[in-house]
């Protein structure tokens, strides 16, 4: 379930054949749950980035080439071994993870990303492939390609699909076999990528992927908030959380709005408060961006409201290597950069919030977890305990 156990995020195919759907309201379908004996479980990221650095360990071991792309997604090269060894050595890796970690993982065989991610979820959707499925041969491509819906087709997105629709193209194998001419008449470079992907080209990089060009870190508290140091704890862990996104990505910020909302179903209607901020320089600092967010949110602040939801908005995201800077900036810009440099690693050592500022509230106890599954891999009071 999503933060505050709001929202289905997950399902196991199991959960998929009841008819639970992606983001549907835990509390609408509660009937469905309880009758068919549905387990629910609150998120824990502690335990899932534990295990994705496990799996990926695991990964890199087998390849001389390791591209992660998300917390559950890698690519991996594997031109050091021939291609009659493909599958059985990636079966290999397949039996090494769930032995070793205990979860399923699907691998798909390719030369292109795309094709690759296609054979993966037919890897993932047919006991038969053993977790791994290659499209290597002309003939499987065809196959394949002819029975996948485009819409599924990593980098279709809704407008592209709607081209396509009006085009007749159905099956990612439709979307192949237009000619090259259409597809460089109709599409910009990514949708040129995917064609020649899908035609068995590699020509996606992952440095090529666009990056974010604005992101949102919101929670509704499980218990409204009027009190505003509270208020502002939980505002800063938001834009905490928000930094180590844009350091991630290797972005700074330009521009961004603070707000909190009552409750949309208060007898007195819904108060929203908000602030924007444009900084005089772009900048992915946390100890900066919190004195520029508490300045807003306190001029902005109604006190004796009940405040159910709050969150920040980062809407001007740019390279952090390319900051144009101010010729009056009177900011100390590279002991900055050495102290948040200092505490991410001492939070990468010691754990997320370890080394925090004062403004940043020391806990997450304003949201709904009551089914969150032990911790075992990360914390010692939650370990499993094997008695035999």
């Amino acid at each position: 379930m999503s933060g505050n156990d709001g929202c289905i995020i997950a399902r196991s195919n199991e959960a998929k054949a009841l008819g639970l759907k992606m983001g549907e309201p835990v509390f609408q379908v509660r009937d469905v749950i309880e009758r068919e004996g549905v387990l629910c479980f609150s998120s824990n990221f502690s335990l899932y980035g534990d295990l994705s650095s496990r799996v990926m360990a695991i990964l890199g071991r087998h390849t001389d080439l390791l591209q992660q792309y998300s917390i559950d997604e890698a690519f991996l090269r594997l031109n050091h071994l021939p291609p009659g060894d493909y599958k059985p050595y990636c079966e290999q890796i397949v039996r090494k993870i769930r032995r070793g970690i205990g979860i399923p993982v699907s691998i798909g065989i390719a030369p292109s990303k795309t094709l690759a991610k296609i054979a993966s979820k037919y890897a993932k959707k047919y006991p038969g492939y053993h977790g791994v499925c290659q499209i290597l041969t002309e003939e499987q491509r065809l196959k394949a390609l002819g029975s996948f819906p485009v819409e599924d087709v990593w980098g279709v997105g809704r407008r592209t699909l709607r081209k396509l629709a009006f085009e007749g193209v159905v099956t990612a194998g439709d979307l192949a076999a237009k000619s090259e001419t259409w597809i460089a008449n109709t599409f910009s470079k990514p949708g040129i990528q995917t064609w020649l992907e899908l035609n068995g080209k590699d020509a996606i990089a992952l440095s090529e992927l666009p990056e974010k060009k604005s992101m949102t870190v919101s929670r509704t508290f499980s218990s409204a908030i009027s009190d505003r140091k509270q208020l502002e704890g939980e505002l800063s862990n938001f834009m905490a959380a928000c930094c180590r996104k844009l350091r991630d990505q290797h972005s700074a910020c330009a521009q961004f709005v603070v707000f909190v909302g009552t409750s949309r179903f208060s007898e007195g209607g819904s108060n929203y408060l908000s602030g924007a901020v444009t900084l005089p320089v772009p900048t992915n600092n946390l100890q900066e961006l919190l004195g520029y967010m508490l300045a807003a949110f306190r001029r902005q602040f109604a006190g004796g409201v009940p405040y159910k939801r709050g969150g920040i908005i980062i809407t001007q995201l740019v390279d952090a290597s390319a900051v144009q800077s101010d010729l009056f900036d009177v900011r100390d810009r590279a002991k900055d950069s050495r102290l948040q440099d200092t505490i991410d690693c001492l939070n990468v050592r010691f754990g997320k919030c370890f080394v925090r500022f004062g403004a940043q509230s020391p806990s997450s106890d304003n949201y709904r977890s009551s089914n969150l599954s032990p911790r075992y891999s990360t914390r010692l009071d939650e370990i499993m305990i094997v008695r035999s």
